[in-house]
């Protein structure tokens, strides 16, 4: 360990070294190969086909309303106080259930459910009701405790008495976006929420009986420094909730219009946003969470830690994730779904999702039908991002390979990451080390085949 590193492995040096821009690898290929050549009939094709493996099933609801602009978001979103526009969203989410809902046995259990946005609170208590009547209606909906029914929270918009209504829906996790509790920070991004509100929130939710609640936080914001953000941390920790999500805010103003209202010059030089988030892992580890990878981190008695000491951890569209074995479908615009061997990305454009919908076809815009090689390689980078290690013995029994042999050139590339004591290789296997675990999207890369094809700029900065 040199003079400037951590005892977790935090180099700033060595991360400044190979930061750069690269694939978050929620999905492999990632979504910038979908193609419309796989669209909607492909999907239904394969859905129809996924009924004979008999998976559970997981959910993704696209929410995209928000009553005002938090200038830092670069989700698909909507700004609106238009009822008329947003009751024309849900019949048309509605009529999508229905047709996706047509082609998957109702033997197959929904396990996983997943409300995010946009802003789902947005939705009153009957707009929510009547959503939850409709998937019940076309899907085989899972009520036992073992369930995993989540849904993104803004806490402006959520008391006691909405916590009730979400708990009596069936959701028994939350999400809640933080961002910052730092005043001038949370003024600089048009998002003003009161720290004492937030715990308050939080008691209520567990008094409510909400087993798990998260909390997204972004470094890198306007007026942001080492040590207003670790104030944020230490109110964070007095909360403690269950799991943790620390973003690297990426300022792109000419793709995210919101972002314009955020001034380059009040944003923090990349020295400190190194600073941020050495800090925060020291902080949230020496607190007792676990460092699950790139920016996510839970209690040990979390699921999400115990999937990643038992075997079933994923990376998906929501980042690290449980229940691998579900086939997922997206729901709404612009929502991405996996099943079997194929991706699919509905329509990015409200008008567009609508007017489908209305015809009776499915949204998807557009898809993969991924080959033999892709699935392999995406379990390689899964195994790297989730486990921090893969085993050549194991690769060679799934996939019948030689996996030395048919990855030669990329193991030979992983060279200058070994010397760099990134990672160690030996002839069982590769094992990611401390310092690798901030720059898991890089060694990941190494796998990806596609990269050398198209422009590594329509990604975001690693760190």
């Amino acid at each position: 360990m040199n003079a400037n590193e951590s005892r977790s492995g935090f180099d700033a040096g060595l991360i400044r070294r190979y930061d750069g821009r690269g694939p978050r690898y929620t999905s492999y290929p990632t979504a910038l190969q979908f193609t419309p050549s796989v669209g909607a009939h492909e999907y239904e094709q394969n859905a129809m086909e996924s009924n004979a493996r008999a998976l559970p099933l997981s959910l993704y609801v696209h929410v995209p309303f928000c009553h005002q602009l938090c200038y830092y978001c670069g989700c698909n979103k909507i700004v609106t106080r238009n009822e008329a526009r947003v009751t024309r969203y849900l019949n048309a989410l509605h009529r999508e259930i229905a047709l996706q809902g047509a082609l998957f046995d109702r033997s197959r259990q929904v396990e996983q459910l997943h409300f995010g946005g946009g802003t789902p609170t947005y939705l009153d208590p009957a707009q929510l009701g009547d959503l939850f009547r409709v998937l019940r209606q076309y899907f085989s909906l899972d009520d036992s405790d073992e369930r995993q029914y989540s849904i993104e929270v803004d806490p402006r918009t959520v008391d006691r008495n909405r916590l009730e209504e979400l708990a009596a829906l069936g959701f028994n996790r939350l999400s809640l976006g933080i961002q910052d509790f730092d005043p001038r920070v949370q003024r600089a991004v048009n998002r003003i929420q009161a720290l004492s509100d937030v715990h308050t929130l939080v008691e209520d939710a567990r008094r409510t009986g909400f087993g798990s609640i998260s909390f997204d936080l972004i470094y890198g914001l306007p007026h942001q420094s080492l040590e207003s953000f670790d104030r944020t941390l230490s109110r964070t920790l007095d909360i403690r909730p269950e799991r943790l999500s620390v973003y690297n805010y990426a300022h792109l103003p000419e793709r995210f219009k919101g972002q314009r209202m955020i001034r380059e010059a009040d944003l923090p030089d990349s020295d400190t946003k190194l600073a941020i988030l050495g800090r925060t892992v020291e902080r949230l580890t020496d607190a007792g969470y676990v460092y699950i990878g790139m920016d996510h981190f839970a209690l040990p008695d979390d699921e999400l830690a115990e999937a990643q000491r038992d075997g079933s951890l994923q990376r998906n569209f929501q980042g690290y994730s449980t229940h691998w074995h579900c086939d997922l479908i997206g729901l709404g615009v612009s929502s991405i779904g996996s099943i079997g061997n194929v991706y699919a990305q509905n329509t990015v454009s409200t008008q567009d999702y609508e007017e489908r919908i209305e015809r009776g076809e499915l949204a998807v815009a557009k898809g993969l039908s991924v080959d033999s090689d892709d699935q392999l390689r995406a379990a390689v980078i899964q195994s790297l991002m989730c486990y921090d290690k893969l085993s050549y013995a194991d690769f060679n029994a799934r996939f019948d390979i030689d996996f030395e042999r048919y990855f030669a050139s990329e193991l030979e590339r992983l060279a200058d990451m070994q010397a760099d004591e990134l990672l160690e290789r030996d002839s069982d296997g590769l094992k990611i080390l401390p310092r690798g675990r901030y720059l898991l999207r890089n060694i990941a890369m190494t796998f990806d085949r596609y990269l050398d094809s198209g422009p590594v700029r329509q990604f975001s900065k690693a760190i």
